[in-house]
């Protein structure tokens, strides 16, 4: 198909022309999948404006419903948790990273025993539960590798392959585990996302047809650092990056506004200012390699989606089955240097070569041997036409896709939705969804309650009520969104609240403080209040 017809056919629900306004009812029990990347923008897949090929997640959103304002926590372990708890990551002990206690409740680094995931409340209500990919919702380094009491069995899912630690090779992933046993990746055609996406069809064939409703979580690792494709799908991408990230921001942009993803009023953010422009760029070929390889990470994670779902359909659960893509932060803009010297970084690959770790532009990155990032530059495109990165809580570090599909769930098929939500909101839709109740004691503990609501009724073409403020908080980044107002903070020297209108200006470029400073301080106080109830502070010694 041709690109044009196809940003035609997406755009604004036009896919929906000639289908039946309602599906078939929804089972009373549908099985649900929910499908994580890693570190991915919000404009890197075909169906969000991107040039890369992702044709299962775009046919995944001709059948469900596309979200346009639906964030994340910044950080990897901090909206995992928030994915798997409904609740904010301070209040499940999480708020900042997970290399180990902090000491305080908000930064323990471990899911604490006050919340329960999605797997231990569908597991009690009658579901199958499993688990492939990345966990990072507990201590990650080898001196707590002993202790499994957070691992994802011990955390209601009845299987689980993947990683516990948050980054590592795709071809020799650090610390691989099968249920709860460690084990060696295949040293001759190991690739972690083929690994995952081939774990997860494994478990939908167990699962699937057996009499009960199952959950799965794959939770991939791509398209996170380090830049590691496979030769053939890098090849696809080898010249595509030659014009530069100005030309590819440019070209994202048009792109969006045309399948009503962004506002045509909004204008694109300017580019970093550390970024030069690509004419004045130096090492032009590494830099393109860099983005050839990330969108090389990306395609293959979206041929991995197209085995679960394909699997789904061989089942003949497709039509039962709720699937749920997002992404669990923005573009990532970390620079790798050799100085990043970590567990999960290995020095020497499988056959004993050493590994050229740090963005070195006399090195290539892609094969085993290497461990680089796609950098600053590109994560400006990638979280095209946003300001900023993971880690931040301005729109490019927190805002991500999200589709919706399956279970006669979508009223309205191939269509765009722009009413608000959040990743606390995920439970609260999985307990809707369904049909059970979220626990108020668990194990003997007592639970906290949701934050989340659920997003069933914007599936089904409802108005949904909105919270009536969203917020958040990373090492020292901070954010309150009420309706149209947000106001947002970066962590630095001379930081101060700013305050934005983001229905007229989605990319923040007219800070309203100044001129609204009795509404930016009304705001602050609201998220102070947030923040001292949901364990925000007291923060540990020397954190930010």
């Amino acid at each position: 198909m041709e690109r044009r017809a196809f940003l035609r056919m997406m755009a604004a629900g036009a896919i929906a022309a000639g289908l039946p306004r309602f599906r078939a009812a929804a089972p009373k029990r549908p099985n649900i999948v929910l499908i994580l990347a890693d570190d991915m923008g919000f404009s890197d897949l075909g169906c969000y404006g991107s040039e890369i090929s992702t044709p299962n997640l775009d046919q995944l959103a001709q059948r469900g419903v596309r979200f346009t304002q639906f964030y994340n926590n910044a950080r990897c372990c901090p909206s995992r948790t928030s994915i798997l708890t409904g609740l904010y990551a301070h209040q499940a002990g999480v708020g900042g990273m997970t290399g180990g206690d902090g000491g305080v409740p908000g930064y323990r680094g471990d899911l604490n025993p006050q919340c329960v995931t999605i797997a231990q409340v569908l597991r009690g209500a009658g579901y199958r539960t499993a688990m492939v990919g990345k966990w990072h919702v507990t201590y990650d380094f080898p001196k707590y590798y002993e202790d499994r009491h957070n691992w994802p069995l011990q955390r209601g899912f009845e299987r689980y392959f993947g990683t516990i630690a948050g980054a590592g090779s795709y071809y020799d992933p650090y610390f691989l585990v099968r249920d709860n046993e460690h084990v060696q990746a295949d040293r001759r055609s190991f690739y972690y996302t083929d690994a995952i996406a081939d774990n997860a069809a494994a478990f939908l064939g167990e699962c699937a047809g057996k009499g009960k409703p199952f959950f799965l979580y794959a939770a991939f690792t791509a398209p996170h650092w380090p830049l590691h494709a496979l030769a053939d799908d890098i090849e696809k991408y080898k010249n595509r990056y030659l014009k530069g990230w100005d030309a590819l921001r440019d070209e994202r942009h048009r792109q969006m506004i045309e399948m009503s993803i962004v506002d045509g009023k909004w204008p694109l953010s300017p580019r970093d200012p550390r970024v030069p422009a690509w004419k004045d760029a130096p090492d032009r070929e590494w830099q393109a390699r860099r983005m050839a390889v990330y969108a090389a990470q990306v395609d293959h994670l979206d041929r991995g989606v197209g085995k679960i779902l394909t699997k789904l359909k061989e089942t003949g659960v497709e039509r039962d089955t709720l699937v749920l893509f997002l992404s669990d932060n923005g573009g990532c803009a970390e620079e790798l240097t050799p100085q990043w010297k970590l567990a999960y970084i290995p020095s020497k690959t499988r056959d004993g070569r050493p590994v050229r770790l740090g963005n070195n532009p006399s090195v290539m990155p892609g094969p085993e041997d290497t461990y680089q990032s796609c950098g600053l530059p590109w994560a400006n495109a990638s979280n095209t036409p946003l300001r900023l990165y993971k880690h931040y809580c301005h729109e490019g570090g927190i805002s991500t896709p999200l589709i919706a599909a399956g279970a006669g769930l979508i009223q309205k098929p191939g269509s765009i939705t722009n009413q608000l939500g959040h990743i606390i909101d995920l439970m609260a839709t999985c307990v809707d969804v369904a049909g059970t109740k979220y626990p108020s004691v668990y194990d003997g503990n007592n639970i906290l309650p949701l934050e989340g609501t659920s997003l069933l009724p914007v599936f089904q073409g409802r108005w949904r009520q909105p919270h009536d403020a969203i917020y958040w908080e990373h090492e020292g980044n901070r954010a309150i969104r009420q309706g149209k107002w947000k106001l947002v903070m970066q962590h630095q020297e001379n930081e101060a609240w700013e305050l934005y209108d983001v229905e007229a200006d989605r990319t923040e470029l007219h800070n309203l403080a100044p001129t609204m400073p009795e509404k930016a301080k009304e705001m602050a106080a609201m998220w102070q209040t947030w923040a001292e109830r949901c364990h925000v502070f007291p923060k540990p010694k020397g954190f930010k």
